[in-house]
């Protein structure tokens, strides 16, 4: 049985290969980046073979392995897919985790963020939230 479950696992990953291939990029209608250090997120809006949009969030890490002259960089990536009908769910969610992190270190969401040298990054330029209040600008029209 384990020689048809290794063929399964290949082909599995070929076509995943394939699926992740060129033709997701093609299916890209929408991209925002956003840089936090050694991490970049992606938020790209895509299309289904059904012409139903959803949103594909991808962390990207930055790896240097090695030393010196021998040293090789290579990104760690994680995906997620969020699809039209769970988008409500996931902002409910998403303001629920960040709320309760934000009370519980006891600092204010409109605070800007240290970058990879430990200094503080401003804001984003939007108006400061109110105590307790999470503004989230996200469209997903």
């Amino acid at each position: 049985m384990a020689p048809v479950l290794n063929l399964f696992e290949k082909t599995m990953e070929e076509f995943k290969k394939k699926d992740n291939g060129e033709m997701n990029d093609k299916e890209i209608i929408f991209s925002k980046s956003i840089k936090a250090g050694k991490r970049i997120y992606y938020l790209d809006v895509k299309k289904n073979r059904k012409d139903e949009m959803f949103l594909a969030i991808t962390e990207s890490k930055k790896i240097i392995s090695g030393g010196g002259d021998e040293s090789q960089v290579t990104f760690e990536k994680h995906k997620i897919f969020l699809y039209r009908e769970d988008f409500e769910k996931f902002m409910d969610g998403l303001t629920q985790a960040i709320g309760f992190i934000n009370e519980a270190q006891g600092e204010s969401p409109a605070k800007g963020h240290e970058d990879k040298d430990g200094k503080e990054e401003p804001s984003s330029g939007e108006p400061a939230a109110k105590d307790g209040e999470i503004k989230i600008d996200i469209d997903f029209e």
